[in-house]
């Protein structure tokens, strides 16, 4: 005799595979991204026309006036012989690899200082990141040259002391050095990204280091400058970028002329004069997209070089 046995049947729905769970958080998070990157694709749009019509004009001769005409190649060849070009180029490359890494140092250094526990944290963090601010406006470069003029704050202290002080503004050996260092006071904003930093090193990495007898210094080069080497990265980049691009404290300390003896003639100036005081937009266009290239070079030989002294602790 034959038995038949019944089985039961599970009914319940089968579980969601792990992998399944995870692509469908994945794309949720993707589509929270878009949501969120959506008005910077927005802006894009008014930025990709003027980027293609600059680029047609830097092969044409245009004088807002007239309709373009294609001269191919000569605007760059004409960059290639102005000498103008080689001084602005000079004076840019001078300022920003004199001013970009005592920024940095400075910045660094204030950093540690307040991350030591300092009473007042954030009154002083206020005081040095504020001429970040307003380091580049016009109103206070203004008041930067007039306390270095001839007759300003600074040679009548020196004046005191029984110095002589230069012409900051006015000699050529002395104009450049003086827009540094109204550079190296703007370095609020440096210092506060590398005091968050500081503030994510885990402390236990000290206390260890000091049992094992290391001093300060060796804490300095073997701790916080490995794990601090991505936040120094990121402000050298920013750095790099924003001293090849200056332009308004040469514009008002020339008074837009780039003096004295073209001393101050930044590449962004020079562009200036080309552009909006001679109306030769094709060749302007042609400065700018040299030193878009020129940002974009450097940019991506630090990226490069940083393979070799960026840590990122996973």
């Amino acid at each position: 005799m034959t038995t038949t046995h019944a089985t039961s049947v599970d009914r319940r729905p089968p579980a969601t595979p792990p992998r399944r769970r995870r692509s469908s958080a994945a794309a949720s998070e993707e589509r929270a991204a878009y949501v969120f990157l959506a008005p910077w694709f927005l802006g894009m749009l008014f930025t990709v026309v003027p980027f293609a019509v600059s680029l047609y004009l830097a092969f044409t001769d245009y004088n807002l006036l007239q309709s373009p005409q294609w001269i191919g190649l000569e605007n760059f060849q004409r960059l290639v012989g102005d000498p103008k070009v080689a001084q602005a180029s000079w004076v840019t490359t001078a300022y920003t690899f004199a001013s970009v890494p005592v920024s940095l140092v400075a910045a660094l250094a204030v950093a540690i200082l307040l991350n030591k526990g300092v009473r007042g944290l954030r009154f002083y963090r206020s005081v040095f990141y504020l001429p970040s601010l307003i380091g580049s406006s016009v109103a206070i470069v203004m008041l930067w040259r007039s306390i270095f003029g001839y007759d300003g704050v600074v040679n009548k202290f020196l004046a005191f002391l029984g110095i002589t002080g230069p012409g900051w503004v006015t000699d050529p050996d002395w104009a450049l050095t003086t827009l540094v260092t109204l550079s190296i006071w703007t370095f609020g904003a440096s210092m506060v990204i590398f005091l968050a930093g500081l503030r994510q090193i885990p402390v236990m990495y000290y206390e260890a280091a000091s049992v094992d007898g290391a001093g300060w210094w060796r804490q300095f080069r073997s701790i916080t400058l490995p794990l601090l080497s991505p936040v120094v990265f990121f402000n050298l980049v920013l750095g790099l970028i924003g001293s090849l691009q200056t332009f308004t404290q040469g514009f008002v300390f020339s008074g837009g002329t780039g003096g004295p003896a073209e001393s101050t003639l930044f590449y962004n100036l020079y562009l200036y004069q080309q552009g909006f005081q001679r109306f030769d937009m094709g060749y302007a266009s042609a400065l700018a997209w040299v030193l878009f290239v020129v940002i974009a070079a450097f940019t991506a030989l630090n990226f490069l070089v940083s393979k070799r002294w960026v840590f990122y602790d996973d």
